[in-house]
């Protein structure tokens, strides 16, 4: 337990460190604390005046009360102003740093990472988990600050004016704080349960509205309404939790002051306690006493935010913490030729898991096109995976123009290899920004119409109201499949790169837009290496190398014709799929 409480105080500690590149709004914000606090005391401690205005009510008092009770709410209010936007300021900017090195660290975990989390709940941890850390370093800070800055002013005065009345108050802070170090634990138990289901909430969302036209056509609306349902149901009950801890709390903590003050009432009322006070003296004590309960109050209430932010940045820095790609190669060349090797390369997802790939030796010479072709799950999509480094093997080597792909660096290596594959990517963009995308955006309008017009793209981008600068809508929504595709391999093609890989590159295409394609491929196949992954085999007779695969091993190696005078497993599914035509 108290390694964990440890924990969150490093966490936390780790969460102010944001904070330092603002130190002079912060010191701004403190500033505007200590004013709100000296004003605070101030109001109590002109009770004395007041009481003597009252029983000696001359001009000069008349003044002197009214000018006291404007200057001190003037005072007070620069304070506020002070302590609210600065402190806001810093945390606004601690809020924006976090979200942004978040988001680089998403951008440079491996592919691992991805197929074990869900996007949604990823999603989440940028918006709601880092607006939780906000609440944790602007609110938070400021009634800590302001309000204990307060309590603090108000006991100074206290003591100044009768200490033993004020030790008679303090005596029950203990039990005070008993009640806020429970309340602490359950608020924290309670935030990592509320952050994890906002996370569902986040990923049951966006997978329903992402497949809506699934949902809809298969009448799934019942299904996700009840699943959404009890995500929400949950995330419900859980915020209704921390409400009632903190309902409960808070006046728990409220009748604990009561009882200090009617203790302290009490006792006042003997003189051997009172001693020489003034009655003017003695309403200022006392209005100082009760003037402490909205402080102590808010103090303790703060804890639910405080937690709230420290299980927020747990997950989020946990996320920040994890390994990215291993990326520590330094081999940069302008371009390779192509050539590449696979040396008895063995492949599992996970640990745990049973190798993929069982000891792959492969030499494709450059400019070499090699067709993969085997039933589902017989490792092809896996064995081109491997080439980006978008996954690490576990044994063997890989060597592109005989250099190990470890020796490059991961921008070098994937800067030589442009991949179309059939679930196509595309952004809320214009056409030609999907085109010339990422490294590609300084190519010229000229490059991004050649490489439109040899995909076969062009004849449908003029029929556009904006031709290339017209949006394609989310993940290219507007488009049909084969348009879609086809603005895919124009991607590929403005890249030039020297190794191209087709992973099912042709399969959301009609026939004729597919006779079109091929062509383009079999122009833009020239003088690179391509590795094609092929469902339908007559888009791959042309290659120069057809390699069959079966559960994770390479089975026939040959061209078209000799696999099919060897009468072995590619002669079967040629045969299968022309007895299906």
């Amino acid at each position: 337990m108290k390694q964990a409480e440890a924990s969150n105080w490093q966490t936390y500690g780790r969460l102010l460190k944001y904070v330092k590149p603002f130190w002079l709004a912060f010191s701004l914000a403190v500033v505007g604390n200590v004013i709100y606090a000296a004003a605070s005391t101030g109001m109590a401690a002109a009770m004395e005046f007041v009481i003597q205005a009252i029983e000696n009510p001359t001009p000069e008092n008349r003044m002197l009360i009214t000018g006291l009770i404007v200057g001190v709410f003037a005072f007070r209010g620069v304070g506020t102003f002070m302590s609210q936007y600065f402190i806001a300021y810093v945390g606004r900017h601690v809020v924006n740093a976090l979200r942004k090195q978040l988001f680089d660290r998403l951008l440079t975990l491996p592919s691992r990472y991805f197929d074990n989390h869900a996007s949604g709940r990823l999603v989440s941890k940028l918006t709601f988990n880092v607006e939780q850390v906000a609440d944790a370093t602007t609110n938070a800070v400021t009634i800590i600050l302001r309000e204990g800055l307060t309590i603090v002013g108000l006991l100074g005065f206290m003591v100044y004016t009768n200490w033993k009345l004020t030790l008679i108050f303090v005596a029950l802070g203990p039990l005070i704080a008993l009640v806020v170090s429970y309340a602490s634990k359950r608020f924290r138990k309670i935030s990592r349960r509320i952050q994890s289901s906002m996370g569902d909430v986040t990923h049951v969302s966006s997978e329903s509205i992402t497949g809506y036209r699934v949902v809809r056509t298969f009448g799934g609306e019942d299904y996700e309404r009840k699943r959404f349902g009890k995500v929400a149901d949950r995330t419900m009950r859980q915020g209704l939790k921390m409400a009632s801890t903190q309902a409960i709390a808070t006046p728990v903590v409220q009748v604990f002051v009561a009882l200090a003050l009617a203790a302290l009432v009490w006792v006042m009322l003997a003189p051997e306690i009172r001693g020489g006070m003034t009655t003017g003296e003695l309403v200022a004590f006392i209005t100082a006493a009760a003037t402490m309960a909205k402080p102590i109050r808010q103090v303790t209430s703060v804890h639910a935010k405080i937690q709230k932010g420290v299980a927020a940045a747990h997950d989020v820095f946990g996320t920040m913490d994890e390994e990215p790609e291993q990326d520590t190669g330094r081999y940069s060349p302008d371009r390779v030729r192509g050539a590449i090797n696979f040396d008895n390369v063995s492949f599992r997802y996970q640990d745990t898991l049973d190798d993929v790939l069982h000891q792959i030796s492969l030499e494709i010479p450059a400019g070499q096109s090699v067709a993969l072709v085997g039933r589902s799950g017989s490792g092809k999509s896996t064995l081109v995976s491997l080439l980006p480094r978008f996954y690490e093997y576990q044994q063997g080597e890989i060597r592109l123009d005989d250099h190990p792909i470890t020796d490059f660096s991961l921008t070098a290596l994937r800067a030589q290899i442009a991949l179309v594959t059939q679930n196509v990517v595309l952004f809320n963009d214009t056409i030609g920004a999907n085109i010339a995308y990422g490294s590609l955006r300084e190519r010229s309008r000229d490059e991004i119409v050649e490489a439109a017009r040899k995909a076969h793209a062009m004849e449908f981008i003029e029929r556009m109201p904006d031709g290339l600068d017209t949006m394609v809508g989310d993940n290219g929504v507007m488009l049909s499949g084969g348009q879609r595709q086809r603005l895919a391999i124009a991607r590929a093609l403005l890249k030039d790169a020297p190794v191209l890989i087709l992973d099912e590159a042709t399969s959301a295409l009609d026939t004729e837009s597919e006779r079109y394609i091929q062509e383009a491929l079999e122009t833009v196949m020239k003088g690179r290496t391509t590795l094609v992954i092929a469902h339908r085999l007559s888009t791959i007779e042309q290659a120069d190398r057809i390699l069959v695969m079966e559960s994770g091993r390479i089975v026939e190696d040959g061209n078209h014709q000799q696999l099919l005078d060897a009468g072995g497993a590619y002669a079967q599914l040629h045969q299968m799929q022309f007895s299906e035509g």
